[in-house]
């Protein structure tokens, strides 16, 4: 244990959370005449899962992670436990850390969404301030364990949100997905032995008890609607004896000791450090474990025949016809676009041949029994992966009546080399349906696992509705100017606008369905790859890391070229 309390006397003069001067007890408590928040929940759903610095934008809703030849996670992630009393900064530190940090993807669970449900009768005890909300027993530690854990291995979770006002959970819960840190808060986050097993770094922020009962005070009473009187009632009778016995005795366990809280910056600056070199390792221990998976699946193109799941479309002379004319690199534009058409057209027409259907009858305006087929699903949505696949939208629509849409964009990081998740939206309610996912080509394979990975397990979206209906967007695609050539970067801006008038004309389409609060949890053999060029790698790839997804193109090509491109290709270069 580190307790970490360098030049104190200096603090003493000058840190915000003094007990006494400019942050007395008057001054920190709200106005006579303030109005109170109606409600309070441990996870805002107006807010989006955005932590905005100086320097980059940290999204703490998670993101699927890289996986491994089988499709799931090839690394767990590196969690912080942080433990305190109430109003200590747990959450002050905690925001701290992640800007210090510097890592894109973060997760921040708080265990004040994981309060039991209380019995009609402690809901009366609750709102007389008579229930204890400090003892170990009101937290629901069975599923907080199988929460977080799920949350280490990549998994989706649901969280729950807790309403403080009303002592109950609402309805409605909350999805995350796993991330590179996992930041996890709470005043009891170091009372139970398989929780603290799930801890790589377990840090205590350690606050003086006067400032913390100010702070609880301003915002018992601000933000949750509670009077003055009943929030000391509460503090007296339940949070003191309860720090006393339950939390500050686990001090012992903290590998780190933060005094002072988020105004400790020595302390953060050591617990970055450490975390910073932790991920190092497991760094180095990642690329070595996708190298060698990288290098399983290249060799396996050379030894293995192609996938059963892979059908191609007959390589009829039309077909041969039109793959000359589109490969063709004197095609002009609008040729190559028209041609393109026809054949996404056909490719469409024979994926749809895979779709269930059963025997049916019908009668002919003639008076005869007809004994024919229909589809046997319960529905067919098409999901583009932006920006080629979107190309392939209108030949969907034409061959399938009101067939729903989504949209999904993948790119790869140019640090670390992993495909990203920079925009989702999909329908509502398509765990049940077949999904054509579309793309024009595929080289190695990466972003098409990736979006495979998503309609598997589903992740909280980015671009989230506030409760006034606005679109909550962040700027995700900024050009790194130093790395880029100047057409990089018109491309790069070109991109953002694309996609900033797309939420708009979203957030104002009855028609598109937000679904940053689902899980998607579409079944594996029920998604179609479609596209209309893949090198054998990208084929290999996806059907060894899910084996049941159908994957259709018109044309398998061996190699890829060093950027990545597929060889002899298609299009322009």
């Amino acid at each position: 244990m580190i307790p970490m309390d360098v030049e104190r006397e200096k603090s003493m003069s000058s840190r915000s959370d003094s007990g006494s001067g400019e942050d007395s007890l008057d001054r920190l408590l709200p106005p006579a005449g303030a109005p109170r928040k109606k409600s309070a929940t441990s996870l805002s759903k107006t807010e989006p899962p955005l932590l905005r610095t100086g320097k980059r934008t940290i999204y703490t809703a998670g993101r699927p992670p890289w996986y491994d030849e089988h499709g799931a996670q090839s690394k767990e992630a590196f969690v912080i436990g942080l433990c305190g009393g109430s109003a200590s900064g747990k959450t002050t530190v905690a925001n701290k850390i992640i800007e210090a940090l510097d890592v894109p993807w973060v997760v921040l669970l708080s265990m004040d969404s994981f309060y039991k449900v209380l019995s009609p009768e402690e809901q009366v005890l609750a709102a007389q301030n008579d229930y204890n909300f400090d003892h170990p027993g009101a937290f629901d530690f069975e599923l907080l364990v199988a929460t977080l854990r799920k949350l280490k291995q990549g998994r989706s979770v649901k969280i729950p949100v807790y309403d403080f006002t009303t002592h109950r959970r609402q309805k409605d819960w909350k999805n995350l997905y796993g991330a590179s840190v996992i930041i996890f808060e709470g005043i009891m986050s170091f009372a139970d032995k398989e929780l603290l097993q799930l801890l790589d770094m377990k840090i205590f922020v350690d606050t003086d008890s006067d400032i913390r009962l100010v702070r609880r005070l301003r915002r018992d009473i601000t933000e949750r609607g509670r009077d003055i009187e009943g929030v000391i009632k509460q503090y007296n009778k339940f949070v003191k004896p309860a720090f006393e016995q339950y939390i500050e005795p686990t001090m012992r366990l903290a590998d780190i000791v933060v005094p002072r809280g988020g105004g400790n910056m020595v302390a953060i600056d050591l617990i970055v450090q450490h975390v910073h070199s932790q991920l190092e390792e497991i760094n180095k221990v990642d690329i070595l474990r996708e190298l060698s998976v990288r290098a399983l699946l290249a060799s396996a193109q050379q030894m293995q025949q192609l996938p059963q799941t892979l059908s191609v479309l007959e390589s009829t002379p039309q077909v041969r016809g039109l793959h000359t004319i589109i490969r063709n690199k004197e095609t002009s534009r609008d040729e190559f676009i028209f041609y393109s058409k026809r054949l996404m057209r056909l490719l469409i027409e024979h994926a749809l041949t895979f779709l269930p259907s059963q025997p049916c009858a019908v009668q002919t305006p003639q008076g005869h029994e007809y004994e024919g087929r229909r589809h046997s699903g319960k529905g067919i949505t098409g999901v583009s992966i932006l920006r080629a696949g979107e190309t392939m939208e209108p030949a969907l629509r034409a061959v399938c009546k009101d067939v729903r849409i989504g949209k999904i964009l993948i790119q790869t990081n140019l640090d670390s080399g992993e495909p990203e998740l920079h925009y989702l939206r999909l329908p509502k309610d398509i765990s049940e349906d077949h999904v054509i996912l579309m793309d024009s080509t595929v080289s190695t394979g990466a972003a098409a696992m990736m979006a495979v990975r998503v309609l598997l397990v589903g992740c909280t979206s980015l671009f989230r509705k506030t409760a006034t209906g606005a679109s909550v967007t962040s700027s995700v695609l900024t050009p790194q100017v130093c790395r880029c050539s100047v057409e990089v970067i018109v491309c790069c801006l070109f991109f953002f606008l694309f996609f900033f008038f797309f939420s708009l004309y979203c957030s104002l389409s009855d028609s598109c369905s937000d679904v940053s609060e689902q899980d998607h949890e579409v079944q594996e053999d029920k998604i179609m790859l479609v596209s209309l060029l893949m090198a054998e790698l990208g084929v290999h790839s996806v059907a060894y890391a899910f084996p049941k997804v159908k994957i259709i193109t018109t044309a398998v090509d061996k190699n890829l070229d060093d950027c990545l491109h597929v060889i002899p290709g298609i299009g322009k270069k």
